[in-house]
Parts: structure tokens; C-alpha cells; sequence
């Protein structure tokens, strides 16, 4: 089988993304939260804005808003994503090269963080600062969706491998930093006959807990937060099913969310 052409947003989509399934649970959540369907979606870091297209797909009345600061990965997305929507789909999304923190970006019902893009934001005060943005352009019955990750295997160096076929995936942690919870990740590809394709996307990361996140956004505003605890199959790992719950689970790694409700 002929491989597709190396393109490493394409391949990063395909090994890491799966935004058709995050804006379900976006529009369940905010269901389950609020009684009611949003229609306006903003994505933060929105990068090729995978998840505005999704959003703009599930329902004719949805709108989107992607804010990002770098423009390549924008520019990648109005070149090889939004040709894939129909006109009448375009009309209902907008992607800003803006940085998340500058006030008066456009208002939504849903604002979201993923792909753990706030852990960029690695002194206190710039998280604050970034929820409290959030929390003043969000409606009125609006909330905030971040997702986080952690557990014991997060906290040394190490390398995962995941095979997709013609590809193989690699997550790699090269290094943790107690002190300061500082910690950096690279992502790998090796293409079948190839050589392993190195540090194509790197993140320079603080490693946010879930505490840390509830408790900043608290102080930045929100009256409430949740956390979304992932599910387990019977052979120990992630089912994909992530439900409220004020109680986790001791595990090497763990995915989870924490929404902040305005």
C-alpha cells in the first residue's frame, strides 16, 4: 500500500485527534450541566481548529471561533480543512491569529482547551489570567473545558510507541522536573521503510494538577468546578467514557477533564 504524502499536522491528526468525538462530549456536558444545547463553540490553541470543524458539522444552527497565535498551523487548516465544508458550513466559523490571553475575543456559550495546550502557560498568574479571560468572554450560562493528564509514569522519562497501520506514533517525556513540575515532551513518527522522523512537535510543559486547575479557577472567578474521570475496561485501561466524579483512580497515566462553569 502507497503511503500518503508526509504532511505532520496531517499525521498528527491521525494519531492524536479525535475532535468528531470531543464535540459530542463538549455538547453532552454542556447538556448535562446546563439543561440546555450550546451553539457557540470557541477553541482556544485551536492549532488547524480540527474541533471548530466538527462543531460547525454537528448541528446547522453551531457556530465556531478559533483563536490561535501561530499562523502556521492556521494556515494549514484554511488550506486543507475548511475546503472540506460546505459553504453554508464556512459562513459558520471564524479563526482569529489572536493570543488567547488579549480581552475582548468573541463571546460563547462552550469554551475550550485541549490537547493540554494551557500547560503552556506554566506561572500561576498567566493561568489565572487566561481563565479569568475566558470566564469574562464566556456567556452567561457558558462554561470551560480543559482536559489534563498525569499519574506516576508522568513524572520520569519515558517513551510510548502506538502503531496506526503504516505509521508508528511515539510519545515521548524526556524529562521531569520535581520542583517545578516542569516537564518536556516530543512526538515521533516512523513511516513503514523510513527512517523515524524526530522531534517533529515539541511542548515545554508545567504538569497543571487537577487540584491546581479547580482551585485557579475558583480564584479567577467561576462559581463551580467538575472533573471528568475516564472509565475503565476490564483489562485495567481507558474505556474513552469520561463521567462526572469527585473521586480518581491511582493509575500510571490517566486523561481527565475540568470544566469551569461561569
Amino acid at each position: 500500500m502507497k503511503l500518503r504524502p508526509w504532511d505532520k499536522y496531517d499525521y498528527y491528526l491521525r494519531a492524536v485527534q479525535s475532535p468528531d468525538t470531543d464535540v459530542e462530549f463538549i455538547r453532552d456536558t454542556y447538556k448535562e450541566l446546563r439543561k440546555k444545547f450550546p451553539s457557540i463553540l470557541r477553541e482556544d490553541f485551536c492549532g488547524t481548529f480540527a474541533i471548530c470543524m466538527e462543531w460547525v458539522k454537528l448541528n446547522r444552527q453551531n457556530e465556531a471561533i478559533g483563536v490561535d497565535l501561530d499562523s502556521e498551523p492556521i494556515q494549514w487548516g484554511l488550506d486543507h480543512n475548511l475546503p472540506t465544508l460546505s459553504d453554508v458550513q464556512r459562513e459558520r466559523l471564524r479563526v482569529l491569529q489572536e493570543n488567547v490571553l488579549n480581552p475582548g475575543l468573541p463571546k460563547a456559550d462552550v469554551i475550550c482547551s485541549m490537547n493540554f495546550s494551557h500547560y503552556i502557560l506554566k506561572e500561576r498568574s498567566l493561568l489565572k489570567a487566561y481563565f479569568h479571560n475566558a470566564l469574562v468572554t464566556l456567556k452567561d450560562d457558558g462554561i470551560l473545558l480543559t482536559d489534563c493528564f498525569g499519574g506516576s509514569a508522568t513524572q520520569s522519562a519515558n517513551e510510548e510507541m502506538t502503531n496506526h497501520g503504516d505509521f508508528n506514533y511515539y510519545w515521548d517525556q524526556k524529562s521531569f522536573d520535581p520542583v517545578t513540575n516542569n516537564a518536556m515532551f516530543y512526538i515521533h513518527f516512523k513511516r513503514r521503510g523510513e527512517e523515524k522522523r524526530k522531534k517533529i512537535f515539541s511542548y515545554d510543559w508545567r504538569m497543571w494538577s487537577i487540584p491546581e486547575l479547580r482551585e485557579i479557577m475558583i480564584e479567577a472567578g467561576f462559581k463551580s468546578t467538575y472533573v471528568y474521570w475516564e472509565g475503565t475496561k476490564k483489562d485495567g485501561s481507558g474505556n474513552g467514557v469520561f463521567k462526572r466524579s469527585e473521586v480518581g483512580e491511582e493509575c500510571e497515566a490517566w486523561v481527565a477533564y475540568v470544566v469551569g462553569v461561569k
